[in-house]
């Protein structure tokens, strides 16, 4: 796939959970929770390798000739540490976390005024059934480091590798959503395509502006970040990924700045 067209990794998203979701809402519930967990583990295997293959930018010729020969470790290194010190201060990974929750909360407090009870026993409406799955299966697409870190990657033009691992994952999870939520679960590829849309130009305007040793460094830093989201998905470690995200504002200014005391 021809990675200089921006967008076509969020395309292909919006598209994998929209079949995910429709496959979850006609047979979704049928496959068992082992077949869940070995696709999971294949998933973590993967975006190690992907995470190896982005990390590998920091050997880049071109960035070591703009910082010195062992400047790119140390930049990463210090993107890495600056950025997780301020996301940890700023608790950033609880904030995303503790989103979800919050707008749900509010949600369920008005879900009684929002419908007529379709389900007397249960006190729950079909509004209120697809408000949960849209909200749910939109927050869980839309707010995590991979939809940043993927989506500004294709708008930088480096590939949409990392979209279409989200794919996979997207639309695995639609289908697992889908079998309990219906039809909200599908309508939550419309914010897939507006927030992946949009982080994707932010990638195409930073391209634009950033040289090729800033963008070099944000990669392998990226890179560092997803074998933190492989390690997550193989349950080895609970790597605060959310925390790191401030790195990838991180290592283009610390590049400048080596560049600049050279």
């Amino acid at each position: 796939m021809d990675p200089t067209f921006p967008g076509l990794g969020t395309a292909i998203n919006v598209a994998t959970v929209v079949i995910g979701a429709l496959a979850g809402m006609a047979v979704g519930h049928r496959f068992p929770d082992r077949t869940r967990s070995v696709v999971t583990d294949c998933l973590g295997l993967t975006t190690l390798l992907m995470a190896g293959l982005s990390a590998v930018s920091v050997t880049d010729d071109v960035l070591s000739d703009a910082t010195g020969s062992g400047a790119p470790v140390l930049i990463v290194l210090g993107s890495l540490l600056i950025g997780s010190i301020l996301g940890s201060l700023l608790r950033i990974g609880d904030r995303l976390e503790t989103l979800a929750g919050t707008i749900e909360g509010w949600f369920a407090r008005r879900s009684p005024a929002l419908a007529d009870t379709d389900d007397p026993a249960h006190g729950t409406s079909a509004r209120e059934k697809f408000i949960e799955g849209w909200l749910s299966a939109s927050l869980l697409f839309c707010v995590g480091p991979l939809t940043i870190l993927g989506s500004l990657s294709d708008g930088l033009g480096r590939g949409i590798d990392q979209l279409l691992l989200k794919s996979v994952l997207d639309g695995f999870a639609a289908l697992a959503f889908a079998s309990t939520f219906g039809i909200g679960v599908l309508l939550s590829a419309g914010s897939v395509a507006v927030v992946q849309g949009a982080l994707t130009v932010v990638g195409v305007l930073l391209g634009s502006v950033l040289p090729e040793p800033h963008i070099l460094a944000l990669t392998a830093t990226g890179g560092l970040m997803l074998a933190g989201i492989g390690l997550r998905l193989l349950r080895i470690k609970d790597v605060p990924v959310a925390d790191m995200l401030p790195a990838l504002v991180v290592a283009p200014l610390l590049t400048q700045l080596v560049i600049a005391l050279r």
